[in-house]
């Protein structure tokens, strides 16, 4: 008798957050719903099984803090917590220790949700009577590509975790990182072969283009080889084979020569700030000509979707804004006319002074510095100290993802952000109202990555050359100190230190560096036996929810470093 899983516009309905948890079945034919057994049949059932998937990127948005990006910018060396008095979830991210046993529920769910969408989708593509051949073989490309993502940011997170790649009920115990990542090197080729050789222009806006899983290949190659001290990926599957570093360098040449991505002439047009409704009120945009790109521009090799349909309640997902946006904004009263253009948020992930100072002392020309990092003592006049309570404050923010304002023309108030005029959309939830696109693979960075993996500098000096600075032989420390100024802020840095064995060290360095608590002069301090410490008890990987091991009655077992007195962060 075959089992099938009932779908609503697409979208699988879950009825418990664990990803082996029951689901309705039915034991025989649904001709009035849509199920597993009878879709996709048309195109339009495919786009939607597709959407759903899609959609659990920005299902994971809605708890920002629990997010794989979030949590590697706070943990990275280059970020401290912020955020107000109470925000342990913060600070405690950056200390590499817990503030709830469930700290990242709604993440785990999320991701195996995605998972299980897209093994819906590789099992049933075939149905699709409507669809062309390429059209199944971009479809499946794109299922391939997302679980791919999924499985390394849990892997990435969490180090090894349960690998599901079918559709029915399972409770599984931890796959090894091995097991792990030859799954994901064979989705990524699957996807590889099977999406459109067309240049990304062609590609619909926010999908997954063969592009994208050639970059992803290499970010998952460098992660896996050094995290592991491995030579190769072996494959999953009947043909097996291995991943090489030759491979994965031919594989970026193909998306540098072939993808139609590139970089756009000045750096400092890649963030918002430079919109064309801030620009000319803005002195820092207007001193240096800046008009935005734009979301989606050449440079955008994959990135998350956002939009102003952001709302509260079941109807519309708090998700489809760019939630981690809202959290690295200023506390009020700051983020209004005194910080302008620089809008409200939660004050999370204030910038350690020890980046600001090397990148200064190493790169003192380098444009990128002023344009990725917001001096409040030079550029806000008017800023407050310690508003609202503001932690582990250094007059140092971030630029790249943060709330931006602009004046209205008719009104001369004060708008949300840059979206709400760009829309026609007036008034709003400043929670509700970032769009900015979340860009999880740059085109420098596939530049940088080649680099690094051929051991040549060519590349790496087209970035550099990119804002005005000499060329340099290639080095491995060259290519560390590239990848730490080009990719600042981007969610990269902790899992750059990671594979390459530098976080005990680097995070250290942390301790003892001079930031303000509600606007008093402190030191940050050790927790939990220091930095070092929690790194080297936990390998730089985070706490398996603990519902999700009550639920797997004892088949899943809590990550190493975690259930002990010094994981646990109580806050200043």
């Amino acid at each position: 008798m075959i089992m099938k899983k009932i779908i609503y516009t697409g979208l699988v309905i879950f009825t418990t957050l664990s990803f082996w948890g029951c689901e309705s079945f039915l034991d025989s034919q649904n001709y009035t719903k849509k199920d597993s057994g009878n879709v996709p049949t048309t195109v339009k059932d495919a786009e939607q099984m597709l959407t759903g998937i899609y959609s659990t990127l920005q299902k994971a948005v809605e708890f920002p803090v629990e997010t794989h990006f979030y949590m590697a910018e706070l943990a990275s060396d280059e970020r401290f917590g912020g955020g107000g008095e109470n925000d342990k979830d913060m600070q405690g991210l950056d200390r590499l220790m817990n503030t709830k046993p469930d700290r990242f529920a709604n993440f785990w769910s999320a991701r195996y949700q995605g998972i299980y969408r897209a093994n819906l989708a590789i099992t049933g593509m075939d149905k699709c009577i409507e669809c062309t051949d390429d059209q199944k073989k971009q479809f499946l490309g794109e299922a391939y590509f997302l679980r791919a993502l999924f499985y390394f940011e849990l892997a990435q997170m969490f180090g090894e975790v349960p690998l599901v790649i079918t559709t029915e009920p399972v409770n599984l115990p931890k796959a090894s990182a091995d097991e792990i990542y030859a799954q994901i090197a064979y989705d990524l080729i699957q996807a590889i072969d099977l999406m459109y050789n067309r240049p990304s222009t062609a590609a619909e806006s926010g999908h997954a283009t063969k592009w994208a899983a050639e970059a992803l290949m290499a970010r998952v190659f460098l992660f896996y080889t050094g995290y592991y001290n491995k030579e190769a990926i072996s494959v999953a599957g009947e043909s097996g084979g291995s991943v090489t570093k030759t491979q994965v360098i031919s594989w970026l040449e193909d998306c540098i020569s072939n993808s139609g991505h590139g970089l756009i002439s000045d750096f400092r047009n890649l963030w918002p700030y430079g919109n064309e409704f801030t620009n000319s009120d803005y002195k820092y945009a207007k001193d240096n000509n800046l008009l935005w790109a734009g979301d989606g521009n050449k440079e955008t090799v994959f990135a998350i979707k956002f939009s102003i349909k952001g709302a509260w309640g079941n109807e519309n997902s708090i998700g489809q804004s760019n939630q981690l946006a809202l959290h690295f904004g200023l506390r009020g009263p700051n983020g209004e006319v005194n910080t302008f253009p620089y809008g409200v948020g939660w004050g999370a992930g204030t910038v350690n002074t020890t980046l600001w100072n090397d990148w200064r002392s190493a790169e003192p020309n380098d444009i990128r510095r002023v344009a990725s990092i917001l001096d409040i003592t030079t550029e806000l006049a008017d800023y407050s100290w310690g508003a609202d309570n503001q932690m582990e404050e250094t007059g140092f923010w971030q630029k790249k993802y943060m709330p931006i304002k602009a004046y209205n023309k008719q009104t001369g108030k004060l708008d949300i952000s840059y979206s709400v005029q760009k829309d026609n959309y007036q008034g709003g939830d400043y929670q509700l109202a970032n769009t900015q696109d979340l860009v999880l693979i740059r085109f420098a960075d596939v530049l940088l990555m080649h680099s690094e993996l051929k051991q040549d500098a060519a590349n790496l000096n087209l970035v550099r050359a990119r804002v005005g600075l000499p060329a340099v032989a290639y080095s491995l420390d060259a290519i560390k100190r590239e990848r730490r100024f080009e990719l600042a802020f981007e969610g990269l840095r902790w899992f750059d230190i990671m594979r390459w064995g530098d976080a005990p060290a680097l995070l250290a360095k942390q301790e003892g560096v001079s930031f303000k608590n509600k606007n008093v002069d402190a030191v940050n301090k050790a927790f939990g036996g220091g930095y070092k410490a929690r790194y080297e008890a936990t390998g730089g990987f985070w706490p398996i929810p603990e519902t999700q091991i009550s639920l797997s009655e004892g088949v899943l077992l809590q990550n190493k470093g975690w259930g002990i007195p010094e994981a646990e962060f109580t806050g200043w």
